[in-house]
This record gives C-alpha cells, sequence and structure tokens, in this order.
C-alpha cells in the first residue's frame, strides 16, 4: 500500500497544472475581451468639431458641434478589430502551427488598430474632414477639433490586445493536442483522466469516440 501511495503520488506531481495565464479559456476571453473593447471604442464619439462660420456660411453658425465617431475617423480600426477577434477564437482550436500564424494575424492587426488611432490624435483635423465635408459638403474647411478619451483608449487596447496575442506562443505548450497534425497518440492508448470540456467532447465525436 505505501508503495502505490508513492507511486501515485509521483505520477500526480509529474502532470503539473498549466498556470492561470496560459490557460486556454482565460487566453481567449482575455482577447476576446480587449478585441471587443477596441470595436466598442469606434461605437463612441472620437472627436466634436466645431465649425468654422466663415467657411461654412450663417446657416452652419447655429449648427450644434458635429460629433465624430470611431468608425467614421478610423474605419479600418472597426475591421482590424473583427479580425482580432476572429483570430482569438481560432487560437481555441488552432495546432501548434496554425498558432503562430494566428499571432502573427493577431498582432499585425493590433498594430494597425494603433496605427490608426495614433494618426487621428496626431492630425485630428485631417481626419474629421471626411465627416465635415459630409455634413457641409465643403472640403478643406478650417474647424475646432475636440478629441476625446476613446482614441487614446483605442491605443491602450491595442497595444494590450498585442502582448496578449504573444501569450498564445508560450501558453500552447500547456495545451492538449487536439489535432492529429501535432502529436499522434499512441495506437491503443486510453483517453487522458480527468474532466473533459466542450472542445474536447467535439473532437472525440469526431474521431468516432464517445466521451460519455
Amino acid at each position: 500500500m505505501p508503495q502505490q501511495e508513492t507511486a501515485s503520488g509521483q505520477a500526480g506531481s509529474g502532470k503539473r497544472a498549466a498556470p492561470a495565464w496560459a490557460r486556454k479559456s482565460t487566453l481567449v476571453l482575455l482577447i476576446a475581451v480587449l478585441a471587443l473593447a477596441v470595436f466598442g471604442t469606434t461605437t463612441q464619439t472620437w472627436m466634436t468639431v466645431t465649425l468654422d462660420p466663415n467657411q461654412v456660411g450663417q446657416a452652419g453658425a447655429g449648427q450644434e458641434p458635429l460629433k465624430v465617431q470611431g468608425s467614421d475617423a478610423a474605419t479600418t480600426v472597426t475591421a482590424l478589430a473583427l479580425v482580432a477577434l476572429a483570430g482569438g477564437l481560432a487560437a481555441a482550436i488552432a495546432g501548434r502551427i496554425a498558432r503562430w500564424v494566428i499571432t502573427a494575424i493577431i498582432v499585425l492587426a493590433s498594430a494597425g488598430i494603433i496605427a490608426a488611432a495614433a494618426t487621428v490624435l496626431a492630425d485630428p483635423l485631417a481626419a474629421a474632414q471626411g465627416s465635415i465635408a459630409a455634413a457641409t459638403g465643403v472640403s478643406g474647411s478650417q474647424a475646432q477639433v475636440d478629441v476625446t478619451a476613446f482614441p487614446t483608449l483605442a491605443v491602450a487596447a491595442g497595444c494590450l490586445l498585442a502582448l496578449a496575442a504573444l501569450l498564445i506562443i508560450p501558453a500552447g505548450r500547456h495545451w492538449k493536442t487536439r489535432t492529429k497534425y501535432d502529436a499522434p497518440a499512441a495506437a491503443g492508448s486510453a483517453p487522458a483522466a480527468g474532466p473533459v470540456d466542450e472542445i474536447d467532447s467535439w473532437d472525440r465525436l469526431s474521431r468516432g469516440d464517445d466521451p460519455t
């Protein structure tokens, strides 16, 4: 009996649980939240534009300040946030090589988000010209532009999104192999003991096994 308890203790200690930061559910959720945070900023007002009455005429002088949403000021940010979101969800079922590709895609999308939002911060009047022209029919107008906090939040969320994507590579070492291309299991080997999540159940069903 003591020998059996010692052997079982050694077997249990040989398989260490993944760190909290490396858990698949935690990391995928973090990437999804950050991507949605970036997307959410684009639905808010990034700039408030006060038009110059000398250029837009007396009719425009009494208009309310023009509010420019992030989706209008930086159209690429919305699309890149959705790309990052899709990449984070795909990482949950991707193999080892595919995770490298997904990481690169999310990092590049994050870089594009940061660059687009930083461009708005650097020259808000140029970013607002399209909205000004659509509202007044006058292009190249001079106006007073007040920038809100949302472009800065988009930059911060984009930086965090890139960092979270880079964690996929080291965290993937702790994830279970889910495809036959990574590390095929030995023939006749028994399924791993422990709780079975939804992804594990789906993979077993696709191989013809009954996880129940």
